[in-house]
């Protein structure tokens, strides 16, 4: 199974993606309807609304009035904290039963409007974010809502903002356009990258690995590893001792494969391992693939000891390398990194290394050839690194570099 997390502002047209998704196959869970649903009249939740607010709260009908509670709870954080308390936990066992219910094949698509303000994205493998100008969700407001112009604009500056949006994002639909284009769009999306991602997870498989092939700097990449970063630790939980992103991506304008490399700090190896957790924020184990990962020759192998993950989603290659934080090989990650970020002559002395290596062997369908051409300079740079380390009294910093997340909004009413 794989669940995906769907967003978007208000008029961006988000339901018409959520639309089209289902017609491909897919399974909604749709987080307006269940935050209805658990308050309809004569439901527990109800209940506990009416105890909480009073019954003013309540219609003609003995329904819900949203608009009146809607005005006790968005100008009060305490009232508005104590509708979460009930609310939330209403939402999330209902949800949970839904996900359940879902075949194992399935793609399961959460529609969660506040998944942004809320700081949901990292309990999702994949978050998909629909997006449209503020004049056109403006348009579709005024026109298909018969809300005002400035209605329209005060809901829209009440919700997360495009750059917020931008950073949970890891798939970005323009909407502004027709409805045609956006679902050739979800289509390509679909065919591309959401089926062949949910059946790498069932089939406990990594993406196919790529021929080495370096590419410029992209400036998406710190971007894209505190999204994979927040995952990471969500999915592991008191596990995780520190989350790095570690090798030449973590370098600033450096040239590398188009491939992440992030260090998992954990206590031991040894007992249970992270495997389930995982895979659930979409890895999947795989001691077949090279990754592009510093190992000098060490008289005792087990110093460098490490449980290799690659991502199963077919757009987004990463290599997560899970090592005890005791161990040489969890030193050297960061140690490498650190010192390429501080040396001019190392990082030429290594780029130069990797293109010959890529050039040797772009015609590999993997990088197994690649990665041990570069063995030779990495045992000789150990030395040169440990120098370093000595002279500029280098350690292991003290903290990871995993974004930090604010607290939970109140739901949509």
């Amino acid at each position: 199974m794989l669940r995906i997390g769907l967003t978007g502002g208000i008029g961006a047209g988000k339901s018409t993606v959520a639309r089209r998704l289902v017609e491909l196959g897919a399974t909604l869970v749709d987080a307006d309807l269940i935050a209805r649903e658990v308050v309809e009249p004569g439901s527990p939740g109800l209940a506990e609304v009416a105890a909480a607010f009073g019954d003013g709260v309540l219609d003609a009908d003995g329904g819900l009035d949203r608009p009146k509670l809607g005005a006790v709870v968005f100008g009060d954080p305490a009232a508005r904290q104590r509708l979460n308390g009930i609310l939330h936990p209403l939402i999330g066992r209902r949800t949970a039963e839904l996900v359940a219910a879902a075949p194992p094949d399935a793609i399961v698509v959460q529609d969660i409007p506040l998944l942004v303000e809320g700081t949901m994205s990292s309990a999702f493998p994949l978050v998909i974010v629909v997006h449209a100008t503020m004049e056109e969700r403006i348009r579709r407001l005024v026109e298909d809502r018969g809300m005002t112009a400035e209605d329209a604009r005060a809901r829209i500056a009440a919700q997360a903002d495009d750059a917020a949006r931008r950073a949970a994002a890891d798939v970005w639909l323009d909407n502004t356009g027709t409805p045609g284009a956006v679902r050739a769009e979800v289509d390509r999306l679909w065919r591309d990258r959401l089926v062949p991602f949910e059946a790498n997870l069932r089939l406990d498989r990594p993406r196919p690995p790529m021929p080495p092939r370096l590419v410029e700097p992209d400036p998406d990449w710190p971007a894209r590893y505190d999204r994979l970063a927040a995952r990471i630790r969500t999915a592991v939980g008191d596990r995780a001792v520190r989350v790095d992103h570690i090798g030449s991506t973590a370098v600033a304008g450096f040239p590398a494969k188009d491939v992440l490399d992030i260090q998992l700090g954990v206590h031991t190896l040894d007992g249970a391992d992270e495997r389930d957790a995982l895979r659930g924020a979409g890895f999947t184990l795989c001691p077949a693939i090279v990754a592009d990962n510093p190992k000098p020759a060490d008289p005792d192998p087990a110093h460098w000891a490490k449980r290799l993950y690659g991502s199963a989603d077919p757009g987004r290659p990463v290599n997560l390398h899970v090592r005890a934080v005791d161990s040489s090989g969890y030193r050297y990650a960061l140690l490498f990194r650190d010192w390429l970020r501080a040396e001019p002559a190392a990082r030429e002395e290594y780029l130069a290394t990797k293109r010959q290596a890529a050039a040797t062997h772009s015609a590999d369908s993997d990088t197994s050839g690649y990665a041990e051409a570069k063995e030779p300079w990495f045992d000789a740079a150990l030395s040169t690194a440990e120098r370093w380390a000595t002279r500029t009294g280098w350690r292991i910093p003290e903290s990871d570099e995993t974004p930090q997340h604010v607290g939970m909004d109140s739901p949509k009413l």
